[in-house]
């Protein structure tokens, strides 16, 4: 008993212990110092939470402290999301309400709280996702109060940092579903360090193996690059000195997560990543005013000494980025011979990198100041939630389509700038001057040209939206349109002519029915539906409104069960073929098979040669193969398909249906089951390259080719080859083997 005490005793001296750490980070802010609220809110989460444990064992009411020292100390907000933050979990985890919230500490604290709280309860059909509704119950509070979503990104940020506990298929849910969704929209919001831890953890728990390899090469690397870096501004520290700014010169490695996804895309080995290394410079200014000046007057010092790219200078100081981030870039010749990309930003360009929009807030003077990027786009977000109904998953692509994009900036014909996403089209500025202006737009000019609704935009156009009264939204333009805006009212549009169309349509078959006297029961449609090849009642009644499908005597006939000339179609016999009826009990036991592996999800899925015959489905998109990080995914008929954990289709099922992601690991050593793979290979052309290839992979590997294409071009080569291996391992030496060819240059799996 007394041990018990004891134990308990620790655990309120840590809780205390951490609280007062949160106090005394919210006391070192330039926030007025509410503490009592501050107080209440800790005291009635910690009761609320009283003896409930995290599942790494530890106090629940550690969660919520932990989250809200990071929107203190990481995100720089205020007393109010201090108490939301602490307050976060108590609705959905205990039985007190959003009233009695509201009642203890006002409505504002109250509206973020419900915000913050997952919907429960059965009300989701089995085709919707109770993530993406979730996700946009957020969205819906955050249009109103973007503190929402700040407070669930740091949320999301220590589930992260506190992942190792759960059991692996939940880590593979929630890291999904950060990659998909939530660093982008930390990125959105300027909170580019929170982003990228982000990024490296979920790419931690997702392919653990590739981590640890960049992790310790980065390591090994880092004496060098400390050297490159020393070399490279000890000129830069003389020329600033003269110039008498206070200054300080950091260096900014690329992010684990980073390097990976350049290693990807680029199909380049990590010796090939030259950009490992940034340089900043975070001055502080002698005059606000002349700040912009600063950053200016500091790059042409620094280009004194070292020679900028001509193509290479990014001015984010004139016009910042949608996500108010801003500092000068650019790219110099380092004295190794190796381009070096140099930031240049003053404090408070450097407190908005760190903590985005928040940051901005403590910058405004007197409240007046327009939020500006941030307004248009919670503006958009509010657009696209107005949509009537939109489906969850489309919704989540469609908040998505834009979160991570880059900016274009373009000007109207009267030369006011506007920023676009890039890849942006003229259909998407059409929509983005005024929904009129889309649903009526024909075409446009940039630059004086006529150019199609297609036409993606460059930074630098000047466009003139071109409009006709007669022209309707068609079912394309979803195709042309990049933006979450556009897309959201050609949708909107689209289903409202429909709606028009099914009207029409119900009242021209309801006139036909009565004609031929046939009463408009379920089992008339169903017959029609069948008769059409259509598999809805609102798609029928839509092609009879558009005039595709016109009622007339094969569908009476159909409906008054006359089966005409061709009554052979509608009837089917069984002649009681011994084979037969074996064929259809074999087929009937193989899918009650009692011996069919029960999967359990809270287990890791080891996938045997056996199963992959029997159980699973490889999927098509990304083709696994045995020592791919992999995940399964239940589909609803319970067939668990594989697929490569960093596939676009994997990434999706993540966020939309993390509940029937099962972790999974290959159990298949070297079995005789043979899968393809595509390799590309280039070099240089000389006489005999290709026999000495095909040696290397038919004579001494004994690999099987599939396809083999090669083509030459002014002395460089280039193929892509089909092959059979039976696991990854055999991929890699296949990759050394051929990589020792003299001129093979690179080998990348695709």
């Amino acid at each position: 008993m007394k041990e018990t005490n004891h134990k308990e005793m620790t655990e309120e001296e840590l809780i205390d212990q951490t609280f007062q750490e949160l106090l005394n980070d919210y006391l070192a802010t330039k926030h007025r110092k509410r503490v009592e609220i501050v107080t209440k809110a800790f005291n009635f989460a910690n009761q609320a939470h009283k003896g409930i444990k995290r599942r790494s064992g530890e106090p629940y009411i550690m969660h919520p402290l932990a989250v809200a020292k990071i929107v203190c100390n990481e995100i720089g907000l205020g007393s109010t999301s201090i108490c939301s933050a602490l307050l976060h979990d108590v609705v959905e985890d205990t039985d007190y309400t959003v009233e009695d919230i509201e009642n203890l500490f006002g409505p504002k604290i109250a509206q973020i709280v419900d915000g913050l709280t997952k919907i429960s309860g059965g009300i989701f059909g089995d085709k919707v996702s109770a993530q993406a509704e979730n996700f946009k119950k957020l969205l819906l509070t955050m249009s109103s109060d973007i503190r929402v979503i700040l407070i669930k990104i740091a949320d999301r940020l220590h589930n992260m940092r506190t992942l190792g506990s759960l059991l692996p298929a939940k880590q593979l849910k929630i890291a999904g579903e950060t990659l998909y969704i939530y660093a982008p929209l930390a990125n959105r919001l300027g909170l580019h360090k929170i982003k990228t831890e982000l990024e490296n953890l979920s790419f931690k728990y997702e392919h653990p193996e590739e981590y640890e390899e960049i992790k310790s090469k980065l390591q090994a690397t880092a004496t060098e690059r400390d050297e490159v870096f020393r070399k490279f501004t000890d000129p830069i520290r003389v020329q600033l000195d003269r110039m008498g700014l206070k200054y300080r010169i950091m260096a900014r490695i690329k992010s684990i997560y980073s390097i990976w996804n350049k290693m990807q895309t680029k199909h380049v080995p990590f010796d090939e990543i030259f950009d490992l290394l940034a340089v900043r410079i975070i001055f502080e200014p002698q005059n606000p005013e002349e700040e912009l000046n600063d950053c200016f007057d500091i790059y042409v010092s620094v280009s004194k000494i070292y020679k900028p790219h001509p193509d290479r200078l990014r001015d984010w100081v004139s016009h910042p980025k949608a996500n108010g981030y801003q500092a000068l870039h650019v790219t110099l010749m380092g004295p190794g011979g190796q381009w070096i990309e140099v930031q240049i930003r003053s404090e408070r360009m450097n407190d908005v990198a760190e903590q985005g929009f928040a940051a901005h807030w403590k910058y405004k003077e007197g409240g007046g100041e327009d939020e500006g990027e941030l307004d248009k786009w919670l503006r958009t977000i509010k657009e696209i939630l107005d949509d009537p109904q939109p489906d969850a998953i489309d919704f989540l692509d469609t908040i998505k389509l834009n979160l991570f994009a880059s900016e274009i900036f373009v000007f109207t014909p009267k030369g006011e700038i506007k920023t676009m996403p890039q890849n942006a089209t003229a259909l998407d500025f059409a929509f983005f001057l005024h929904t009129d202006i889309g649903n009526h737009c024909i075409g446009a000019k940039v630059n004086h040209k006529l150019v199609p609704l297609s036409h993606k935009l460059q930074s630098g156009d000047q466009i003139e939206v071109l409009t006709s009264k007669s022209q309707r939204v068609q079912p394309q333009w979803l195709i042309f349109a990049t933006t979450a805006k556009a897309r959201a009212k050609i949708s909107t549009m689209l289903k409202k002519e429909q709606r028009i169309a099914q009207k029409k349509g119900e009242v021209i078959l309801n006139e036909f029915l009565l004609r031929e006297d046939i009463r408009p029961e379920s089992i008339n449609y169903d017959k029609l539906l069948s008769l059409h090849h259509i598999r809805t009642k609102e798609e029928l009644l839509a092609d009879i409104g558009n005039k595709i499908i016109e009622p007339g005597d094969v569908d009476k006939n159909v409906l008054k069960g006359k089966q005409s000339s061709n009554w052979k179609k509608y009837l089917t016999f069984s002649f009681g073929n011994k084979d037969a009826k074996n064929n259809t009990k074999e087929v009937h036991t193989r899918e009650e098979d009692p011996s069919k592996e029960k999967i359990n999800p809270k287990k890791v899925l080891k996938i045997t040669e056996d199963a992959i015959q029997k159980n699973y489905i490889i999927a098509t998109c990304c083709s696994p193969i045995p020592g791919d990080d992999v995940l399964g995914y239940m589909d609803e008929n319970e067939k668990v398909i594989i697929h490569k954990r960093q596939c676009p289709v994997a990434v999706k099922l993540k966020s939309n249906y993390g509940n029937r992601i099962i972790a999974t690991k290959w159990d298949t050593h070297k079995s005789s089951l043979s899968f393809l793979v595509n390799l590309f290979i280039s070099g240089i052309d000389n006489v005999g390259l290709l026999n000495d290839i095909t040696q290397v992979i038919s004579r001494q590997l004994n690999v099987n080719i599939r396809k083999l294409n090669v083509e030459t071009n002014d002395g460089i080569f280039e193929g892509k080859m089909q092959l059979y291996v039976h696991d990854v391992s055999d991929v890699k030496r296949l990759i050394n083997k051929l990589l020792k060819i003299p001129n093979v240059k690179t080998v990348i799996r695709g």
